[in-house]
């Protein structure tokens, strides 16, 4: 498993504290489904389902006795992990909990967190201050558990020859809103490049990944040029830039490695020199300004159904980090686990980490506020 100290160095772009909840506990089997657009998977764990193992297999007779639903909605970036942990969870338990894992992107997520359709909500960006407000006026008081490291991968088509390295400042030219109709082909980036039209790929403005890409490139959250093929279906971005040889998209780390056989991803040089995303990176944070936490926010009454907490400790536990790593994402040290399983125990509620005040700096400091 990769971690390392350096890890820690991790920091929010935004936070403010809520109130205190309670906490609770307990846990259950599962089903993993996926839902986007039109489409959509289930897995079922259980005797008959896929299921990812760690080395030190979790013992069964823990959870024999859980049962209940879970419904989980937001990031598809953080939705390989949860997805991992219902599948190993749910084997666990017998089948006897439900988890249904869907994908509607952060802000998304965040409206039906708020709205009580969900009990779990996967974020790759912080809470906003809009969702703090939406769910404090329908009475939603949440626990906010940072999960896993992710890096931004800005790629191009493997036919791309041309483009070796990209610095923030022409991500910057080609993505803010003043370059959509003006900033239309390559040559107007760099005139050594061909004069062909760049083909945009994006996650839709739902996606914390949109969020955390333009308020680290274009300095204001949520603000970009709209003239790109935008998804909340990481496989449609590649699936499209992978199609087309002046493509130019972006989208979470794990992707790219699972596709890196149909796209090429671009060093950034964010002010120290072209750096490629990579496990170590990422995780030491010299991949800047494009490595990330990755969140779940849990519904505090929630959390005191049995099934549900122990879901939650087992995603927080040795067997959860070795399950993000599986999927491609860089779990924290050991000890921002700890205090976010200290929190979860505590049912310390509201946010550090979003909101108008958030908090700026490394996570574990973070969670000891």
């Amino acid at each position: 498993m990769l971690m390392a100290v350096a890890a820690c160095a991790i920091v929010l772009m935004s936070a403010a504290c809520g109130p205190s909840a309670e906490t609770p506990a307990a846990t259950g089997g599962t089903t993993a489904s996926s839902t986007s657009g039109d489409s959509s998977t289930t897995t079922t764990s259980g005797s008959t389902g896929t299921t990812t193992t760690t080395d030190k297999a979790a013992d069964p007779s823990m959870y024999a006795s859980l049962s209940g639903d879970i419904s989980i909605d937001g990031s598809s970036t953080v939705f390989p992990i949860t997805e991992a942990v219902a599948e190993e969870f749910g084997d666990l338990a017998g089948g006897n909990v439900r988890a249904v894992v869907g994908i509607s992107g952060t802000g998304g997520g965040f409206k039906k967190f708020c709205a009580s359709e969900t009990v779990i909500s996967n974020a790759s960006r912080p809470i906003k201050q809009k969702e703090v407000d939406l769910c404090a006026a329908a009475g939603i008081e949440y626990i906010e558990l940072p999960v896993a490291i992710d890096g931004l991968s800005v790629v191009v088509n493997p036919q791309n020859d041309f483009v070796d390295c990209l610095t923030v400042d022409q991500l910057n030219m080609i993505w803010k809103p003043e370059s959509e109709g003006v900033i239309t082909k390559w040559n107007q980036v760099d005139p050594s490049w061909p004069a062909e039209d760049i083909k945009m790929y994006a996650p839709g403005v739902d996606s914390g990944t949109f969020d955390y890409f333009t308020e680290a490139i274009n300095g204001d959250g949520g603000v970009s040029r709209g003239d790109f093929v935008a998804s909340e279906d990481d496989n449609v971005l590649v699936q499209g830039i992978s199609g087309d040889k002046y493509s130019l998209g972006y989208f979470g780390y794990a992707y790219y490695v699972e596709n890196q056989d149909k796209v090429k991803v671009v060093p950034i040089d964010g002010g120290a020199g072209c750096i490629a995303p990579t496990d170590e990176t990422i995780n030491n944070g010299s991949y800047a300004p494009l490595s990330r936490p990755l969140f779940i926010y849990v519904r505090a009454d929630a959390a005191q159904e049995q099934h549900i907490a122990e879901f939650v400790r087992y995603y927080l536990s040795d067997h959860g980090q070795e399950l993000a790593a599986s999927v491609g994402y860089i779990p924290f040290p050991h000890q921002v686990y700890d205090l976010a399983l200290d929190k979860f125990n505590a049912s310390s509620t509201g946010t550090v980490f979003g909101g108008d005040n958030a908090f700026k700096g490394a996570v574990a400091d973070g969670l000891m506020r």
